[in-house]
């Protein structure tokens, strides 16, 4: 008797959901009599309809006598009404097929719509995908990261072509489109390769074939990891003991200024602190997106990140006539433009410069700060290159190190940094190790950003021991020092002789021009086309420069990345080649462009 009594309470849930599938019901009556009045010249179809919709309002009715408890079955058991299925999984098929119906076009063949009635009159779901495009979040469909297009997914098939015996004018596919350093060659750190090895199965501390100073920095890795183990979590920010050593490298690095290693946060490569920093002060205002300043050309993981989270991209053109400066009276213009559409709030700045291959001066970058104090501007200093400039009159000067060394009130201000172990002479990518440092940010601030990442639990341990042995490398004296400083110079002296050779071959050719490359791991040449190949490329549905690069694969196998997905001044062309295949590919490499693209201009002159 009781439960006659807690019956009318469990009503109006029960209600409210019949109300709505028989909402979606009526959408898809609707638009079977609104689209399709020979509908009724198929008698059968006509009794598939009806039998639907005699079993959806049975269920329903069995549905709103069910008490909507979590088991309609245990509902139906306490009221004692049978019920041969879930109801909740026929009210939500119900549903889902009046909205597939309503809203299918009207081109759509019938046989589609009668074998979903017949699915649902039969008690079976309705066959096919339950999302579409349209149900994808629509700035993730904007995300574009030209660094893994379409050309880089072509050079992987070209490879496979190759792979089984196809004939192509070229023997082998060259990636020049990412700075990936190991798979282009470069040979691994040993002393890193060695700490990592130990820390991942300690079993191999008993071996003599390993280094002491090496087993004493695993030991130490592995004494902040839970369990003594690579395989705990650590906390959200990062190992202790390994934060310290952070602090301690960019205290040494900028001289002695302090470094709290409170502020410092390990990551999954320099990208995720990057992606935590920007989504964490994404906060609209009146309706208004944040703005975040962007160089143009820049690294797409800015322009996809905005998109991503639906902010505003404010570009700027850095002065490619002036070795890809970064101009004040541009940041200026960029900024005022910007304002009637977006809330300033980030400005970026990678140096040395991806794909600019650029390493700004000291006094570039006492103006950026000035630049971005005055308009209340949170600096992010891209710094992943830091180990990496190679002309002789540049050499890299931190943002933290500015700052501080500019006194009040400029000292006072926010600033995120950022560095990896992906890049320099180590190149470790696929590791995913990294760090930010956040400068001045208020506690709160501060605590909202470590809340947000705990809900990720932890960047990879692996990872964060590979960013400990970047930061607290082999010191002299120590057995590991002599192998690993060798190692360590010979990285950087051939990134730095290859820097040369390429930025000399391509000015050597018709129609290029490029900049000195000071740093980084890229060379940005401009190149100028003929009028007919830029009508060829209209004639194909791509941007000219996309064009070049997509004929360069195919007749030659180099993969390079257009200069429109990194962004460009409109009405120049241009394209980022990484410096990272090894000296006798990389000759083999601009031999195959020379050829090219005497060969491309020949044909469109």
């Amino acid at each position: 008797m009781r439960h006659l009594f807690a019956a009318p309470f469990f009503l109006i849930r029960p209600c409210l959901f019949s109300f709505l599938s028989v909402v979606g019901l009526s959408a898809c009556w609707g638009h079977f009599l609104s689209s399709r009045w020979k509908l009724f010249g198929y008698i059968p179809n006509i009794w598939i309809l009806i039998k639907c919709s005699l079993k959806y309002v049975s269920y329903c009715t069995g549905f709103v006598l069910s008490g909507c408890l979590k088991s309609p079955q245990s509902a139906a058991h306490r009221l004692r009404i049978p019920l041969p299925m879930s109801i909740r999984h026929t009210i939500a098929c119900g549903g889902r097929l009046g909205a597939r119906l309503s809203r299918e076009s009207a081109t759509v063949g019938l046989t589609r719509r009668w074998s979903g009635c017949r699915s649902f009159a039969t008690g079976t779901m309705a066959a096919g995908p339950f999302c579409s495009l349209d149900d994808v979040n629509k700035n993730v469909i904007k995300l574009e990261y030209a660094v893994r297009g379409p050309l880089v997914i072509r050079a992987g098939e070209i490879a496979k072509e190759l792979a089984k015996g196809e004939k192509k004018p070229f023997t082998s596919v060259i990636r020049a489109n990412i700075g990936d350093a190991h798979a282009m060659g470069q040979k691994y750190i040993t002393f890193i390769r060695q700490v990592t090895a130990l820390c991942v199965y300690p079993e191999l501390m008993k071996s003599p074939d390993f280094p002491e100073d090496t087993k004493e920095h695993a030991r130490t890795i592995l004494g902040g990891c839970g369990g003594g183990s690579l395989g705990a979590y650590s906390e959200s920010v990062g190992v202790e003991v390994i934060r310290r050593h952070v602090a301690k490298y960019i205290e040494d690095r900028d001289g002695g200024i302090k470094c709290d290693y409170n502020n410092v946060i390990l990551s999954g490569g320099a990208s995720e602190a990057i992606k935590s920093v920007m989504e964490l002060l994404n906060r609209p205002v009146d309706g208004k997106p944040v703005g975040v300043m962007v160089p143009i050309p820049q690294y797409p993981l800015y322009s996809a990140t905005v998109a991503e989270f639906g902010m505003h991209q404010i570009n700027y053109y850095l002065d490619e006539p002036r070795a890809w400066a970064l101009d004040i009276p541009e940041l200026a213009r960029a900024l005022e433009e910007s304002r009637s559409t977006c809330i300033p709030r980030l400005l970026v700045v990678i140096n040395p410069g991806n794909p600019t291959g650029s390493v700004l001066t000291r006094q570039n970058i006492e103006d950026i700060i000035k630049f971005a104090f005055e308009n209340r501007l949170i600096i992010m200093a891209d710094e992943v290159y830091q180990h990496n400039v190679y002309a002789a009159d540049r050499e890299f000067h931190s943002f933290k190190k500015v700052i501080s060394e500019m006194g009040e009130p400029y000292n006072t201000m926010e600033m995120a940094s950022f560095m990896s172990c992906s890049k320099g002479y180590m190149g470790e990518c696929g590791l995913r190790g990294g760090y930010c440092e956040l400068l001045n940010f208020d506690p709160k601030v501060k605590a909202m950003l470590f809340k947000m990442i705990s809900a990720k639990l932890c960047s990879t341990v692996h990872g964060q021991a590979v960013m400990d042995c970047v930061v607290n490398p082999p010191k002299p004296g120590d057995p590991s020092y002599e192998l690993y400083s060798q190692e360590r110079d010979a990285v950087l002296s051939s990134l730095k002789e290859r820097a040369a050779l390429i930025a000399e071959t391509f000015n050597s050719m018709e129609g290029f021009k490029c900049n000195q490359v000071q740093g980084a791991m890229y060379a940005f040449p401009q190149l100028e086309l003929p009028e007919k190949a830029i009508e060829a490329a209209k004639a194909a549905g791509q941007a000219p420069d996309v064009f070049y690069a997509f004929q360069l694969l195919e007749n030659t196998g180099i993969c390079v990345v257009p200069g429109s997905g990194f962004g460009q001044r409109p009405g120049t062309y241009h394209f980022r080649t990484t410096i990272l295949p090894q000296t006798p590919l990389l000759k083999e490499m601009l031999a195959r462009m020379q050829e090219f693209h005497q060969t491309f201009i020949k044909k469109y002159q």
